[in-house]
């Protein structure tokens, strides 16, 4: 009698824009390392991001700036070698992309072959244009970003939500519609009205990702230490926390210690 044994489906561009036409929702959260990375992967998770969020939540940077583009090829290189299914996109960090199409280029070539991811993410819409065709036409995944763009916080001066005025709704409108139009093969959507969120959902051919954009779009990403509880801080209304990672590893370090102070800690069971 003849085993068979089911291959496992790796997620593409081409799976991800199928997702979209069935009605099927994308999830997708950031992954920064080979140990959680593994876990999500082998939990279904469809996309994982190596954010530059890495900066804040790895790093202890108050924004995602300071990180390099060397720093997040060692992120995505740690983080690719865990997954077997998810498809693994990669963002570009502030500086490696806004200067000019030739740097943007050979940054994107840079993570594509010393990590192995699948894909690039960047910020921004009419205004980084000539660097997404340029990598695009390299034959290089790209996914777009549009509202909040964390990389601009200095310019917006707040983490409020964006586009809630005519104007730079329209000019969002327009946005991802170029990058539908541009070839990129999907958009995240950053705290944003829902409404808005809908209206490009339905506007465009690409799916649409979501933090803090609402129900209406195709698909949702959170930051994995903000959906686990392993940041206090961070509260903000889009935020749902699946644990509350803070306060259990807490009580297990002071356990811990107080074993190890007690001398209850290697047992006689735990020894050689």
């Amino acid at each position: 009698m003849s085993t068979v044994t089911s291959e496992l489906k790796k997620v593409t561009t081409h799976t991800i824009q199928a997702m979209k036409v069935k009605g099927e929702k994308i999830a997708m959260l950031t992954a920064y390392d080979f140990s959680m990375a593994r876990i999500l992967d082998e939990a279904g998770i469809d996309i994982l991001l190596v954010g530059d969020s890495a900066s804040n939540v790895m790093a202890g940077h108050e924004t995602t700036l300071p990180i390099t583009l060397d720093q997040m090829i060692y992120h995505a290189q740690s983080v690719v070698r865990a997954v077997k299914r998810a498809m693994v996109v990669v963002d570009l960090p502030f500086g490696s992309y806004q200067a000019n199409s030739e740097v943007a280029l050979s940054s994107a070539i840079r993570i594509m072959k010393e990590s192995g991811a699948h894909a690039v993410k960047l910020e921004g819409g009419s205004e980084v244009e000539e660097s997404i065709r340029r990598i695009l036409m390299a034959g290089i995944p790209v996914m777009g970003h549009l509202g909040l763009t964390p990389q601009s916080i200095y310019k917006f001066g707040t983490y409020t939500v964006r586009a809630k005025e005519e104007a730079e709704a329209e000019k969002l409108v327009q946005d991802a519609k170029m990058l539908d139009e541009l070839g990129c093969f999907a958009c995240v959507l950053e705290k944003i009205p829902a409404k808005l969120a809908e209206k490009v959902t339905n506007s465009i051919e690409i799916p649409t990702i979501g933090i803090g954009a609402g129900a209406k779009v195709d698909g949702q990403v959170l930051v994995i230490h903000d959906m686990l509880g392993i940041t206090k801080e961070f509260k903000p209304r889009f935020l749902r926390r699946y644990l509350d990672l803070f306060d259990q590893i807490n009580s297990a370090t002071k356990a811990y210690i107080n074993d190890v102070k007690n001398g209850e800690f290697p047992n006689e069971q735990e020894q050689y």
